[in-house]
């Protein structure tokens, strides 16, 4: 699944009303046109973008009457994060160094020299590695202090007059 493509099909408002649509259960594009108040030719050519990329799939199920209807459903989960500041914009797919690990392990396989870029994913993971470390030694810094905080407070008796 290629990530630009995603973000170029999701970057339209119609797509991302129509996954918010099918979000609960799968429809077919009659239900979608009506729902969203756009032409179901319009619908088509978006699910077939959709489609294209990995976002959605689609079966057909067969009716009472009439013949079968196309059902468009949510493919999978994706997540991916954006993140745009002063000099910096960075994308990432969570568990995206997987992916880059499972292609250099099949380059190494067909004979390809990986190991610089071997290394450098290495050190990308030990910086994350480092970063959680710290992250949960600050978390858990912080749940001993409001442990201590809460253990301090004063007990106060309640007032027999209130009752």
């Amino acid at each position: 699944m290629d990530l630009e493509e995603i973000l170029d099909v999701m970057g339209c408002k119609t797509r991302r009303d129509i996954l918010n649509f099918l979000r609960d259960e799968p429809r077919f594009v009659s239900q979608i046109s009506r729902e969203l108040e756009v032409g179901q030719k319009a619908i088509i050519e978006h699910l077939r973008a959709m489609e294209k990329v990995g976002l959605l799939n689609s079966s057909f199920q067969k009716i009472e009457r009439g013949r079968p209807r196309k059902y468009y459903g949510i493919s999978r989960d994706i997540e991916f994060q954006i993140f745009i500041s002063q000099g910096i914009i960075r994308v990432k797919v969570p568990g995206h160094q997987f992916q880059e690990l499972q292609s250099l392990e099949e380059r190494a396989r067909m004979g390809e020299e990986v190991e610089d870029e071997l290394e450098n994913l290495i050190e990308e993971y030990n910086r994350a590695t480092a970063h959680a470390e710290d992250l949960l030694k600050q978390i858990n810094e912080r749940k001993k202090a409001l442990k201590k905080r809460t253990l301090n407070l004063p007990v106060v008796a309640p007032d027999e007059s209130t009752e």
